[in-house]
């Protein structure tokens, strides 16, 4: 996923194709659907919870970037919410946003690796050490803080800011909810 390439090898030959993709999934937080669900109790035991959820690697979800809960909308919510923001709207503050990130290093966030992550997040010592304990307390891999930091990047370049300050990162840190730690 992250190479942007698959290495086929079969014998004596090897293939390799680009696959570069944008993976957008959705599961369920249980079997029956129901768990934190306001209009139905849940069924599951915590151990069917945990099984269920448990189905996903570790590493797997370390890959995905962004892991947010959508909690179920009643059909009147649904109708009577008000209009959002429009989508030209929005895709002109991502067009700003990506090619201020272009300007900067020559590539979009998500394309980061390594030091470039630490160079361009710009951590001031309070933002560093927010960072530091979301981390810690949240049992993260190398790859899942360099993940969110990568996403902090993005949201302030959302936010036209020049390095990544503590508000990015607890949004950041936010859209890192995974599944597990749910039950």
């Amino acid at each position: 996923m992250e190479t942007g390439t698959i290495t086929i090898a079969r014998a004596a030959r090897r293939a390799e194709f680009p696959a570069r993709f944008q993976l957008i999934a959705a599961m369920n937080p249980c079997p029956c659907g129901y768990l934190g669900a306001t209009s139905k109790a849940c069924r599951c035991t915590p151990d069917q919870i945990a099984r269920y959820q448990g189905k996903l690697s570790g590493p797997l979800l370390d890959r995905i970037d962004l892991h947010i809960e959508v909690p179920a909308v009643s059909a009147q919510q649904l109708l009577d919410a008000p209009a959002g923001e429009s989508t030209d709207s929005i895709r002109g503050r991502v067009i700003v946003a990506r090619e201020r990130a272009m300007q900067r290093q020559g590539h979009a966030n998500q394309s980061l690796q390594g030091s470039a992550i630490d160079r361009h997040a710009g951590l001031d010592d309070t933002a560093r050490k927010f960072m530091f304990n979301a981390a810690a307390k949240l049992g993260w891999s190398a790859r899942s803080t360099h993940r969110v930091l990568k996403v902090a990047r993005t949201v302030a370049d959302l936010d036209s800011a020049q390095s990544v300050q503590v508000g990015h990162l607890a949004e950041a840190v936010q859209y890192r909810r995974a599944l597990r730690g749910v039950v």
